[in-house]
């Protein structure tokens, strides 16, 4: 491991990533939001006595992210800039004994383009296609797929791809796209003899209808390949093993269904052991084994937010395992990094804080802060007080609803109000800090924002997560009126200024709720939302998502589920508009397609409606240029200006 590098400490570190900050401001701005460094955990050293991570800071003059690695005693203390990430033991997929190098590359296995399939017309620019999964997340299939490569290691380099391809000539990809990680898919077992990886072995349009990722034992010595997950339908990711051999992964129980309960499944090679189905609000995030392979740690969000827990695997099938749960409060920790005896490195954050790295006692829960890249910028800031509340559903529900405050709250003044919707839908509204979706700038821009943990969220029971599906237009629309006219009695809020705003199922929710809002809202905000149900289903690359939110195909007219979810289309209800609407959608968003932004601003135009059309030709579902993003925070606000304020 090679740390040539000079020293820095935290204090310095922060000054580099803020550079150019004033600190004459109290509240967040864009602007400053845009500068502030972006913390992701990469492992511990090999001595368990240090951890690396990356910083990744907007550049945006440069308009791109600068990407730096750190290291940093797991006891606190200096931190030490990294000259070379590959120096970082964490960042190997050597295997245990040394003689192997695990990596992943593109195979051009199929024939897409017109010069693939005609050699005499080279300059055509043509895409030919035989099935589904044509195009995925944000780019079109041209024929390659990323393939498991085993390379022996010589003197100190990998040579040439020349060995074992364990995935030969077949159209899989490991790791699974678009999000997959060659350290979450791929993993060597203890005694160098097996990989264990991660694929979807399907193709074309079957793979679009399901989720049935499986878990594949790969044994260098027989050259063989055994499927671990037969008959195990849903999605199976991110193996583990412990230092036993005993191997661990998340598993979801139903093929086709993303948003399902997923459980801890731990193998022997004998037989398996679900640690986690018996707890009906746990929905596992990620994991990692105890040192002494006895305990699992891991991430789940609760009541919202995410939380630390551990479960034992017990000698006896009789016992059920124990979950206990580590850590509490008003924060996230969704990433466990490693272990150093009895300290756990995780990544915490808040609505009022990004992530940085800290240390929890795994005995006491106590928490020690490791990183401190952002600290200078938020010990100039005004933070927002968080709230949470509990709003009774129409159902007779008791629903909590985070509500964030301005920094200068006085509870004697009238403030304009915004409702959040949030996406997924199955996605749980926590403690989390975005750079789009980000509370804190909301709040200190005057508003108070209002952010329900509707139907269709984990952490809250599983019945409460499923409810949404099939029924996007029924009670979890009634849970957000809910949520805002609990929180507009107070006589802070100015009912005259009610915001709606929301991204993906929340532009959705959007769409349906300015048909069916009673002027509660003056106006609405949009992004990449779903409009149109049968054109989504046409268009949309993940078919099963769409076949299982809705319960079937459009075409299916004895369906009853079908054509109950096609009534809620909010295409149905646009002669019911009234209100002024902002459309956000992005050029490579092929999971909500562009149409349905199009659709939805066409149709407002066309009814007189006071209507705006933010269009992003580069960016995919999300917003990650930084001055694409900039855009979008200066136009959010501009349009609220206009219409609410």
């Amino acid at each position: 491991m090679n740390l040539n590098s000079k020293l820095v400490v935290s204090v310095a570190i922060g000054l580099f990533f803020i550079q150019g900050v004033s600190f004459s401001q109290t509240k967040m701005s864009p602007e400053l939001l845009w500068k502030l460094g972006r913390v992701k955990g990469l492992g511990l050293s090999k001595d368990k006595k240090h951890v690396f991570y990356e910083v990744a800071t907007p550049d945006v003059e440069q308009n791109k992210m600068v990407k730096q690695v750190y290291s940093v005693s797991v006891l606190g203390g200096k931190t030490r800039m990294v000259d070379h990430v590959d120096s970082i033991e964490t960042i190997y997929r050597v295997s245990p004994d040394g003689k192997y190098d695990l990596r992943s590359y593109p195979v051009k296995i199929n024939k897409v383009y017109g010069s693939d399939m005609y050699s005499d017309l080279s300059k055509s620019n043509v895409y030919i296609y035989e099935s589904l999964d044509y195009r995925h997340w944000d780019s079109w299939d041209d024929g390659q797929f990323n393939h498991v490569v085993i390379t022996p290691i010589h003197q100190g380099r990998l040579d040439k791809i020349q060995s074992k391809d364990i995935m030969l000539n077949e159209p899989y990809d490991c790791p699974q796209r678009p999000f997959g990680e060659d350290k979450e898919d791929m993993i060597w077992s203890p005694d160098s003899k097996r990989v264990i990886y991660v694929a979807k072995k399907k193709f074309g349009t079957a793979y679009t209808l399901s989720t049935n990722t499986d878990i594949y034992e790969y044994n260098l010595e027989t050259d063989k390949t055994a499927n671990l997950t037969e008959g195990m339908m849903g999605y199976d990711r991110k193996p583990a093993f412990n230092k036993k051999g005993k191997l661990a992964w998340l598993s979801l129980k139903h093929d086709g269904n993303e948003a399902d309960k997923e459980d801890i499944v731990v193998y022997d090679g004998l037989k398996k052991r679900n640690l986690t189905q018996h707890r009906d609000s746990i929905h596992v995030e990620e994991f990692i084994w105890s040192e002494d392979g006895k305990v699992i740690y891991f991430s789940a969000p609760l009541n919202g937010t995410f939380q630390l827990f551990s479960v034992n695997d017990p000698i006896s099938d009789k016992q059920l395992p124990t979950v206990r749960q580590i850590t509490k409060g008003d924060f996230d920790i969704k990433h466990v990094i490693g272990q150093s005896g009895h300290l756990l490195v995780v990544s915490r954050e808040d609505m009022n804080h990004a992530v940085e790295l800290y240390t929890v006692d795994v005995t006491t829960g106590q928490m020690n802060a490791l990183t401190h890249v952002n600290d200078l910028v938020y010990s100039t800031l005004n933070l927002c007080r968080v709230e949470s509340r509990r709003v009774l559903t129409t159902d007779g529900k008791n629903m909590l609803v985070w509500v964030i405050y301005p920094p200068d709250f006085d509870r004697t003044k009238k403030y304009p109000t915004l409702l959040y919707c949030q996406g997924g839908p199955q996605v749980p509204l926590t403690q989390y800090y975005s750079f789009r979706w980000n509370f804190q700038l909301m709040a200190s821009q005057g508003y108070i924002v209002v952010a329900p943990n509707r139907r269709g969220m984990p952490g809250h029971g599983t019945a409460w997560n499923e409810q949404i599906s099939t029924d996007w237009g029924g009670q979890v629309i009634k849970d957000y009126l809910s949520a805002i006219d609990a929180v507009s009695k107070e006589s802070f809020v100015d009912k005259t200024k009610l915001g709606c705003v929301g991204a993906s199922f929340g532009g959705f929710a959007v769409f349906t709720l300015a048909a069916v809002h009673e002027n509660r809202f003056k106006s609405f905000i949009a992004h990449d939302g779903v409009f149109d149900f049968r054109s989504m289903s046409g268009t949309t690359d993940e078919v099963f998502f769409d076949h299982w939110e809705t319960g079937g195909f459009y075409w299916e007219k004895n369906n009853p589920v079908v054509q109950r979810s096609l009534t809620q289309s909010p295409s149905n209800y646009v002669e019911k508009w009234n209100t002024p609407i902002l459309i956000i959608q992005g050029g490579k968003d092929y999971r909500v397609p562009i149409e349905q932004g199009q659709q939805a601003f066409q149709a407002a135009q066309l009814r007189g409606i006071k209507s705006k059309f933010l269009y992003f030709p580069d960016e995919n579902h999300w917003v990650l240029i930084p001055q694409n993003a900039l855009v979008w925070q200066r136009e959010f606000y501009k349009w609220l200006r206009e219409t609410l304020n």
